[in-house]
Parts: C-alpha cells; structure tokens; sequence
C-alpha cells in the first residue's frame, strides 16, 4: 500500500511537473553575435516567453551554427527549426516571384522601403503563399541597403571586369551584378572572409551591419555605397510549429514578432553611419560617392529580363515602387 501511494505521489509531481515544463523553440539565423539581427532575435525571444507566460522559450542560434540561409528556410518546411530570419530573396526557391523584391534600385530611402513592405498589395500576395510551403512570414525585420566590399577600388561598372564576387544564391541578385560586370561565386556566408583573404573572389556584397558584423571590411577594405538593392530580413516561423500552437499562443508570438519589427529597423537606420565611422577608423576606406548612375545605367537590362520570366508581375512591382518614390521623398 505504502508502495503504491509513493507512485501515486510521484505520478502527480511528474504530472505537474509537465503541465508547467517550457516548450523550446529554435530561432536559426546567420549573423554573427555583434549583428542587429542577433540583437532582435534575442528581444523577439524575451517577448515571447513574456506573452506566453513561460509556455515557450526561444533558443537562439547564431552565426550558422543550424545551417546557411537556404537550409534553415528548408528546415522550417521540414519543422527542424521554428524559425528563421533571413533576406527575402532567400525565401524565392519557394515562392519565385519573391525574386522581384531584389530588383535593383526600386527604392531610394528606409521609409520608401517600408512602406512597399508594410503596405504593397502584391507583396501580402507572394507573402500570403507562404504558408503552403512550410513557413509563416510574422514581421519584416531590417537589415539594409545591400553594398559592396572589394580587395581594389570600385567606383563605376568599368571598375568589376574580371573580378568575381561573391553573393547569395539568388536569380535576381545574379542577373544584377553580371549585368554590372561581375563574375558570380555562390558560397555560404561564413566561407567569405576567407575565400576574400585567399583570393578566390575579389569581394563581396551586403548591408552594411553584415559587411561589419562578419569584418569583411578586413580583407575588402573598399567599401562602396552603391545602394543596390534594398534587403530587409521577413521573419518566418514553421507551419508545423504554428500549426501546434494554441490561437492563444499564435497570437502572443506574432506580437512579439511584430513589435521587434520597428525595433529591428531603427537599429539597423541609426547604426549605419557609426558602423561606417567604425570600420573606416579600423582602415576601411568608403566611397560614398561611386557613380551611380551609371550602375544604374548597367542593370537596365534586368527588367527586361525579369519581365521575360515574370510577366505583369514585374509590372506591378515597378508601379508600386515607382508610386512610393514619387510619395515618399
């Protein structure tokens, strides 16, 4: 008898112990601890164990520790992670019309950047797709205007003949830089310093918060303001994770995910300026002032490109775009 009350006893206790246990969730990106994403990350985690009530907790990892960009999105599907940030043309090997996003030079600003991102109608289309493939998008989170960093001097496209850069696997991001001049090498982020320091490539492109998080800067000192493409980072959770939570729960993580947002982009804003005074103190030296208008001038052909594969939604991208330059100045 005395036997069977101690197991009775211990049922409870385990039963208690369970019904009060945290769920662990994995939060996978590829930034480097000093990043502003890592910075978000950590806030988006605090803020949802706070809205759940302990009922989660978001583990986060950094710096590809679970994988690059490519393979944490396809872990999402597979539900081997929770969540992700990542730029939005990482998202396209799923939904391809999210390849548009990184057509160059559609905008000019931060503000003009959001609003196409908070308030196009046909990005809450392609983001509407999501769920279909395995992931969520929550918030847009920030990383930046995308840039150069090069071995030599770079100033106009007649500067890139013959050196390779180095960029992420995306169609769109591709056709831009070939049509600036490049050569293209595909390779994971945490390959690059070393693949810059060897020679291998002659540089490499990003926002600027990367450019410094990863030191790149160190061994392509020429930092070039070309402005290129406008690449904030959408945060996305798993379907399978989402699926598993109470609407309860959907709710308080996507709440947590949407405060970070403003969060997320004032960092990224109000840090550029002090990590370029940074990193030129540390023997970067920066072009602002590289002829634009003539890279401009260079990628004109990826529009006719992309409208060959894309159709009207090109299109509609460019009338937006185009509407929000003229509003937002």
């Amino acid at each position: 008898m005395k036997l069977l009350k101690t197991a009775a006893v211990l049922a409870v206790a385990s039963f208690a112990f369970s019904a009060n246990a945290q769920t662990v969730l994995k939060f996978s990106h590829t930034d480097q601890q000093q990043g502003a994403r890592h910075t978000a990350a950590l806030e988006f985690a605090k803020k949802v164990e706070q809205y759940t009530q302990g009922r989660y907790k978001v583990q986060v990892f950094c710096c590809s520790q679970l994988g690059n960009d490519p393979k944490n999105i396809e872990q999402l599907g597979l539900g081997g992670i929770d969540f992700t940030v990542s730029s939005t043309g990482s998202y396209a090997p799923h939904i391809p019309t999210l390849n548009l996003t990184m057509l160059p030079f559609i905008v000019d600003s931060y503000e003009q950047g959001w609003k196409f991102y908070d308030d196009s109608p046909w990005l809450k289309e392609q983001f509407a797709k999501g769920p279909s493939k395995g992931f969520r998008f929550l918030a847009t989170w920030e990383a930046g205007f995308r840039n150069m960093t090069t071995r030599d001097p770079l100033n106009t496209p007649d500067d890139t003949k013959g050196k390779k850069l180095r960029t992420f696997p995306n169609e769109m991001m591709r056709w831009t830089l070939e049509s600036m001049g490049f050569g293209i090498q595909i390779m994971p982020l945490p390959e690059v310093y070393l693949a810059i320091q060897q020679g291998a490539v002659a540089g490499q492109e990003n926002p600027i918060d990367t450019i410094f998080s990863n030191k790149f800067y160190e061994v392509a000192p020429h930092v070039t303001l070309t402005n290129h493409v406008y690449s904030p980072i959408p945060l996305t959770i798993s379907e399978r994770t989402w699926a598993k939570l109470s609407p309860e729960d959907q709710n308080a993580v996507t709440r947590a995910a949407q405060e970070v947002a403003p969060m997320a982009r004032k960092l990224i804003k109000d840090s550029d300026e002090k990590v370029l005074a940074e990193m030129t103190a540390k023997g970067a030296k920066v072009n602002r002032r590289p002829d634009v208008a003539a890279f401009r001038k260079s990628v004109e052909p990826v529009y006719g490109k992309a409208r060959e594969k894309y159709g009207a939604d090109v299109d509609a991208v460019l009338k937006e775009t185009a509407a929000i330059r003229a509003a937002v100045k």
